[in-house]
């Protein structure tokens, strides 16, 4: 179980404090599929990264199964962060590296023995559909078969937990399917537990048994996903399903005096006898293995 207690993220800089996250006050249960909706800016991706402590909050608690891991520091956050695995929505595979040898990376940083690490890596990409394309690279496959890699990857500990943060926002809405389809299987199947971060209310629909709806930096609604959708209460959320226009922006009023805007210089015209540079060109790239 997450738990997220008087959370609050505020950054600093040399033209003052911004506040990303305030007062958040979140339960996620062991077997859910929680989906996190916002839209950008709301805070949501930034909450996502305090549960793994990627983005250390400025105040409150992280709980994990009841233990507050808040200030993990060392080995200690290590061993936290393979407990909790995460996608995000640019793949980050290693280029240089196969499909296998992507998989096999947390094995081998954890020290486990080359053939155990090699059966569980099978056994992950056969699970995402990825069997017999071991020896690819990630140029040489298309956005959705790069993202099962990367969910293999992030399985490869046998986490409890999986964060994916605008995991299909890349993706075509066919491919997005297909992966929401693999972690309901996932969830199923392995009984991990998903955190989906997600600006499309069809996400949240198509996935999810739970949904909070992030906005403002503040956590405005949550609760199951069917009685959230069939009684929404905050007016971001009504917006989010369509069932309430955002407020257009007020027209200027036809006797409003409206700013002269300086009109731009004329460009001097080229003396017919004055020579002109040959613009450089780009040297051609030199193709590579995987292009189309």
């Amino acid at each position: 179980m997450i738990e997220l207690l008087g959370l609050g993220k505020t950054y600093q800089s040399k033209h003052g404090s911004f506040e990303a996250l305030k007062d958040i006050n979140l339960r996620i249960d062991d077997g859910d599929i929680y989906g996190i909706i916002g839209v950008s800016g709301a805070g949501k991706s930034t909450l996502v990264r305090c549960i793994n402590l990627l983005e250390r909050p400025t105040v409150g608690q992280v709980l994990i199964d009841g233990i507050d891991v808040t200030n993990y520091q060392g080995r200690q956050l290590l061993d936290l962060r393979s407990r909790i695995g995460m996608i995000f929505q640019d793949f980050n595979l290693f280029a240089q590296r196969t499909v296998l040898s992507n998989v096999l990376f947390p094995l081998e940083v954890r020290h486990d023995a080359r053939s155990e690490a090699l059966k569980q890596a099978h056994n992950l990409l056969k699970l995402v559909g990825l069997d017999g394309m071991e020896k690819r690279y990630p140029a040489q496959l298309s956005g959705g078969q790069q993202q099962r890699v990367s969910i293999a990857r992030a399985l490869a500990n046998r986490p409890a937990y999986l964060l994916c943060d605008e995991a299909t926002s890349a993706l075509d809405s066919l491919t997005t399917a297909s992966i929401l389809a693999l972690l309901r299987e996932i969830n199923r199947t392995l009984g991990v537990t998903i955190v989906i971060i997600t600006h499309a209310m069809s996400v949240v629909e198509a996935a999810c048994n739970k949904v909070a709806v992030i906005d403002g930096s503040r956590i405005v609604e949550t609760g199951e996903v069917a009685s959230v959708f069939a009684a929404p209460t905050a007016q971001i959320t009504r917006q989010l399903l369509g069932l309430e226009t955002v407020a257009a922006v007020e027209p200027i009023d036809a006797g409003e005096t409206i700013a002269a805007v300086e009109p731009i210089n004329a460009v001097e015209p080229i003396n017919a006898g004055e020579p002109i540079g040959t613009p450089a060109t780009q040297a051609p790239r030199e193709a590579v293995d995987g292009d189309v």
